[in-house]
């Protein structure tokens, strides 16, 4: 059925006319740049190339270049399923309780004496994103007094971008790199990275990856990272730890977690943040847990209850599904073996691909080092290739790596990795 339309008033085109010279409240909006690593993968898509590979990709791929979803992370998702006890109610503020103690534990140890003092707390958070910006934006309103937006914040250079960002955002102003990579040596500048923590003002805060540094696979040994606690505590500098790749990285949790174990054990209060995206795959579940490890309980109680406040205007409550599939994991002998195994399988393939490569690349003669690839560990590889080479590599050979020369190794497959050596033996030879 229609009806006629009823008759417009006499002033309805005038009226409706001067919204058209009315500015818009976001006129003056500028246009942001877009993240780099999205960018890329747009780019990617777009690519039409049968040969085209994405080596920008932050995530883990199979040797199909696909997506896994680890058998004991469906395995669990079955029995949540089927559990008839569960419901949709709202987590506390804090999180999961299971979930955040069980993924404390692993970051600290079952025999952690911080754990047993009762000197740990935790806050379960949107990804390890979310951990480190309830950390910082607590360290900005309390460490060391209030409102600290002049206490420095030290960053490796390079670091993950999302560092510079969460710190600035929560109104840091005096954010400082310190020195980290070594590109001449294409390895860690441990003597940088000790001077400019004794040149740092007292009580600076320090960004440290714990294992699997981003964007550079390189990592300070046991004996360096030893090093780098002693000037940490005798200029009482704040760690606060990233960690995002434990398991991953070596395939062993407690291997990737020393520095972290370390440190706790040295008795340095710290942050770390914590993310499940890699080791368990929940990238889209946004699974993160930031753990606060003090000298004492009461002044944790303290804390937790500013996180409490923070947590509640940010997001209120965090969401349940991925904190259980992790907690459930973590808490079963059985379901926690089957994990490690998981894990293993992720990190054996990337240790494969490393070695691949170097000895493609040793075997052309390619011009340079690359000892630097296996001696650098976890998904990333800084390669050494310079923009130009990374550019000619783009748009010659449809090979899709960051600017810096970053690339993820889980991008490379038995079936691409002949051509992504040749190409990068081409890009070096051929570009300067």
């Amino acid at each position: 059925c229609s009806f006629p339309s009823p008759p417009r008033p006499a002033h309805f085109s005038a009226f409706s006319g001067c919204f058209a010279d009315v500015m818009s409240t976001f006129t003056e909006v500028p246009q942001a740049a877009p993240v780099a690593v999205f960018k890329l993968t747009a780019d990617f898509r777009e690519d039409s190339h049968p040969k085209k590979v994405n080596l920008g990709v932050g995530a883990y791929r199979t040797d199909d270049c696909q997506p896994w979803v680890l058998p004991v992370v469906k395995k669990v998702e079955r029995m949540i399923c089927e559990d008839q006890s569960l419901n949709h109610e709202y987590l506390p503020i804090l999180g999961l309780p299971e979930f955040r103690s069980s993924a404390s534990k692993i970051a600290l140890g079952d025999d952690s004496p911080a754990i047993k003092e009762q000197r740990v707390k935790r806050v379960q958070s949107l990804g390890g994103t979310g951990a480190l910006k309830i950390g910082a934006e607590f360290l900005r309103r309390w460490y060391n007094g209030t409102n600290n937006t002049a206490t420095p914040v030290y960053v490796s250079a390079p670091t993950w971008e999302n560092h510079n960002g969460v710190f600035s955002d929560a109104g840091f102003k005096d954010i400082r790199p310190y020195r980290y990579w070594d590109a001449a040596r294409r390895g860690l500048d441990l003597t940088g990275f000790l001077e400019d923590m004794e040149k740092a003002p007292e009580h600076s805060i320090f960004v440290l990856h714990a294992c699997a540094h981003n964007p550079t696979g390189t990592d300070p040994s046991q004996e360096e990272w030893k090093k780098i606690a002693d000037v940490m505590k005798r200029k009482k500098l704040f760690v606060f730890f990233d960690s995002a790749y434990q398991g991953f990285a070596s395939g062993s949790l407690e291997k990737d977690a020393w520095a972290i174990r370390f440190f706790v054990s040295e008795g340095l209060e710290l942050f770390c943040a914590q993310s499940f995206s890699k080791n368990f795959g929940l990238y889209n579940e946004r699974v993160g847990n930031l753990t606060v490890v003090a000298k004492d309980g009461d002044n944790l109680n303290r804390v937790l209850s500013q996180m409490e406040k923070i947590v509640r205007t940010i997001w209120s409550n965090p969401p349940s599904q991925g904190a259980r599939i992790v907690a459930k994991t973590l808490t079963s002998p059985e379901l926690f073996a089957e994990w490690q195994g998981n894990v293993k399988t992720m990190a054996d393939r990337v240790l494969l691909m490393r070695s691949e490569l170097k000895s493609k690349l040793l075997a052309m003669t390619t011009p340079g080092t690359w000892e630097h690839i296996t001696q650098q560990i976890g998904m990333f590889s800084f390669t050494g290739l310079n923009p130009k080479q990374v550019e000619y590599m783009i748009k010659e050979k449809h090979i899709y790596l960051m600017a810096s020369g970053r690339i993820n190794m889980c991008g490379l497959t038995t079936k691409n990795i002949d051509y992504v050596a040749e190409s990068i033996h081409e890009a070096v030879s051929k570009v300067q």
